[in-house]
């Protein structure tokens, strides 16, 4: 990721967090087990804590975009964690369209052809980091 391409990734994310983030969350959610049901298995049946630490680890991570060092052994921990629950190297691409197009639809207007790229080389580099783990 370049220098354009991670402020655009905060500047959209600013806008986005103007959204109750429980809405974000949630509508993440709903369209991954929509389009993935065998997904909602790997997840608690009550969300509101899950729906929290998505909002806060998307957060972090988009806070420590400059700063990769320090991000990487959080990347790690997470993936360790998330082999834990059953998560598969195929299961990254999934969450990667739901997060995208959760991104889409909550900044309408805002969102545009360098911040899909933004985001989506975003999501690459974090996902790498973990599928490295």
């Amino acid at each position: 990721m370049n220098a354009t391409q991670i402020n655009l990734v905060k500047k959209s994310w600013r806008l986005l967090r103007l959204v109750p983030p429980e809405l974000v969350a949630d509508t993440f959610y709903s369209k991954l087990f929509f389009e993935h049901p065998e997904l909602r298995r790997m997840f608690p049946k009550q969300m509101d804590e899950q729906n929290k630490k998505l909002i806060d680890m998307l957060s972090s991570m988009v806070v420590r975009l400059d700063d990769l060092a320090t991000l990487q052994q959080d990347l790690r921990d997470l993936a360790t964690r998330h082999v834990g629950y059953g998560v598969l190297p195929k299961h990254y691409a999934m969450v990667g369209e739901a997060l995208l197009w959760t991104l889409e639809t909550g900044l309408g207007n805002d969102w545009n052809e360098a911040t899909a790229e933004a985001w989506t080389n975003c999501y690459s580099l974090i996902t790498d980091q973990m599928l490295k783990a």
